[in-house]
């Protein structure tokens, strides 16, 4: 489970649907208290930070109408509380923009 740093726009196709669809994962998991990931690292840095984490959210459907996909999943704006900045991370930027760039996937950083 991985919600990057790197702008939406620097994603290749796979990671920019992949986090989507992770972000949403994400989402549920701590809005609905589920257990299942409930103490993965990237699950815990994002606890007391749903208006960050729907901040990503709607970055990344805005890089996805860019590129021509629809986007039919919105996140419910009521539990978009907490801090709006993200400032802790799992992985460092720059290591991500590493582990990205030895993919050899597309993204553009």
């Amino acid at each position: 489970m991985r919600i990057w740093d790197i702008p939406p726009e620097k994603l290749c196709r796979n990671h920019l649907l992949g986090e989507h669809r992770e972000l949403h994962a994400m989402w549920s998991i701590i809005t609905n208290n589920k257990k299942a990931y409930s103490n993965h690292p990237e699950t815990r840095r994002w606890r007391g930070k749903l208006k960050a984490l729907y901040i990503r959210h709607e970055k990344l459907v805005t890089e996805m109408g860019n590129r021509g996909y629809k986007h039919h999943t919105p996140l419910n704006e009521k539990f978009a509380t907490g801090e709006c900045e993200q400032t802790e991370f799992v992985t460092p930027y720059e290591e991500q923009v590493e582990l990205l760039r030895k993919k050899c996937c597309g993204c553009r950083v």
